[in-house]
């Protein structure tokens, strides 16, 4: 009878202990009672009734990552290429992820591969590679809420490749190419554009620097010309206004200036006689007498005291008459 006792009571002592148990941290543990869901159980030391309660479901609530393989999907321009992605979740909700779903990673899985075939198939080509972000985000929010009543939270979705098929590719490059040859030719033909256009507008302004320096060079020398010519024809004036002067107060400057005249008159005739080229000149003595009889009468008309009259004829400023030349009278110097 006392072994029976013992025996019992290692019995109830086994089963007791078989009771105990411990949760890990980030761990959760779901207790069915007969069958039925009962309680969870957070970390720590933990005891269940033996033979009536058991843990059905024993999980972590740590984030877990889902590696999705490549999968063939088709753009909404009928191109062809695979793509995989990484899928980052965990359990909120213990219950709900034991209860709602049986195998909660076939079905993330495959929630995931069927909404990357969608948002990709919302795509052309060329938009797949420059709208990556928006796809991610696009993703996480519709597997957020898709698998939110199986008591999960999916925290970041990734595309990880996205590989069309190598005809594509080949037709890609060389789509590439000619875009670069294209662009190449556009600049080149703008350079040569801008450097036709600034080259002309070089030369045109080029061309009105010219004319105007053209411009005020000759309105430069035109007034030169006419300081010059006034310099001189005021240089002029006070020269036959002094002469004026000195013939009224000296009646011998008369006969220094009739020398000085003809001496002049046949100076002039002598220079050019003395170059290179050969001509023939025409002489008229009578020249020199109606220069100084110009000149005679100058100063005078400008002599108050003396009148042209019968009885005072005109002189000849005391040099002797000249007789005619003869008609055909020629010099060849």
């Amino acid at each position: 009878m006392g072994q029976i006792l013992i025996l019992f009571a290692l019995l109830a002592g086994g089963t007791a202990l078989s009771g105990i148990r411990i949760i890990r941290t980030q761990n959760e543990a779901l207790v069915e009672f007969l069958g039925n869901y009962d309680r969870k159980l957070k970390p720590g030391l933990r005891f269940v009734k033996p033979l009536v309660e058991t843990i059905a479901y024993h999980e972590t609530t740590r984030e877990r990552v889902i590696d999705i393989p490549p999968q063939r999907c088709v753009t909404r321009d009928n191109v062809s290429l695979e793509a995989d992605a990484v899928v980052y979740w965990r359990i909120v909700d213990m219950e709900k992820a034991y209860y709602r779903v049986e195998d909660l990673n076939r079905a993330i899985e495959n929630l995931v591969l069927t909404q990357i075939r969608s948002e990709i198939g919302k795509l052309e080509l060329d938009q797949t590679f420059t709208a990556r972000t928006e796809i991610n985000e696009i993703l996480l929010r519709e597997l957020d809420i898709s698998t939110d009543p199986w008591g999960v939270k999916v925290t970041r979705v990734e595309l990880r490749d996205i590989n069309p098929s190598k005809a594509v590719l080949d037709s890609m490059e060389l789509q590439m190419a000619a875009e670069r040859k294209k662009r190449a030719a556009i600049l080149t033909s703008e350079g040569d554009r801008e450097a036709a256009i600034n080259s002309a507008k070089g030369r045109a302004e080029s061309e009105v620097l010219n004319a105007e320096a053209s411009k005020k060079a000759v309105i430069l020398a035109a007034e030169a010309e006419r300081e010059e010519q006034i310099l001189t024809a005021k240089a002029t004036a006070e020269a036959i206004q002094i002469v004026t002067e000195q013939l009224r107060g000296d009646p011998n400057a008369r006969e220094a200036l009739q020398f000085l005249l003809a001496q002049s008159y046949l100076e002039t005739g002598r220079a050019i006689g003395s170059s290179d080229s050969s001509k023939v000149m025409f002489m008229d003595p009578r020249g020199i007498v109606s220069t100084l009889e110009g000149v005679r009468a100058v100063l005078g008309d400008s002599d108050p005291g003396r009148e042209m009259t019968g009885d005072n004829p005109p002189s000849n400023l005391g040099c002797p008459p000249v007789p005619p030349a003869p008609p055909d009278f020629r010099s060849r110097i």
